[in-house]
């Protein structure tokens, strides 16, 4: 169990390391460091709370306020993200289907682990940003490698701090994509008079 842990917590963090920081310093053109020192207080948020959706208006604000992103990337990119971007729910489900494989002794053939990917990754994107759920989408894996659920009941004792860690990794990501896509589309962007975006939203 200690090792499963390991391995799922050394993957977020690997992810998000070498995938966010790359792409926000690759694509979006931002110090990796100062992304994640500025966008810490909603990790903190993320982490205390496991629910994407409830992080949401916090990891926006501090997007546009301390990263920089536009209020309308934001409100459009940011919101898209939580329902659909769960890389860190899509890591969590892949490791813990070979952990339970490994546990019931099952061999699975190469063609088993390519489907455990895409099951994994297209279970992600339906997952709905709350506590927990990333169990319930799990079965829908096992199942399709012919795993037994009961699997689900070995992990469901530390999940909740695995899914503290991974509800971070998704929001964060989140920011991360704001941040590429800002600086993508900054040259097509026009200038906003911030008080009139104010007003237009308090209509």
């Amino acid at each position: 169990m200690a090792w499963y842990m390991f391995a799922v917590v050394f993957t977020l963090a690997l992810h998000s390391i070498l995938i966010y920081g790359g792409a926000v310093a690759i694509l979006g053109k931002m110090n990796p460091i100062f992304f994640f020192k500025n966008f810490y207080e909603a990790m903190t948020f993320a982490f205390s709370t496991s629910s994407s959706n409830a992080t949401l208006p916090v990891s926006m604000e501090v997007a546009q306020t301390k990263l920089g992103v536009p209020r309308s990337i934001s409100s459009f990119v940011q919101p898209l993200g939580a329902t659909v971007n769960m890389d860190g729910t899509a890591i969590m489900q892949g490791v813990a289907t070979i952990f339970i494989a490994q546990v019931f002794n099952a061999d699975l053939t190469m063609t088993e682990l390519l489907t455990v990917v895409i099951t994994a990754v297209l279970a992600s994107i339906g997952t709905a940003g709350v506590p927990g759920v990333g169990l319930v989408m799990l079965a829908l894996v096992l199942q399709s490698v012919n795993l037994p659920v009961e699997g689900i009941a070995l992990i469901i004792g530390v999940d909740r701090i695995l899914d503290m860690l991974r509800t971070t990794v998704n929001i964060t990501g989140d920011a991360a994509c704001a941040v590429v896509v800002s600086k993508l589309e900054e040259k097509h962007l026009p200038a906003v008079d911030e008080d009139a975006w104010d007003e237009l939203e308090a209509k």
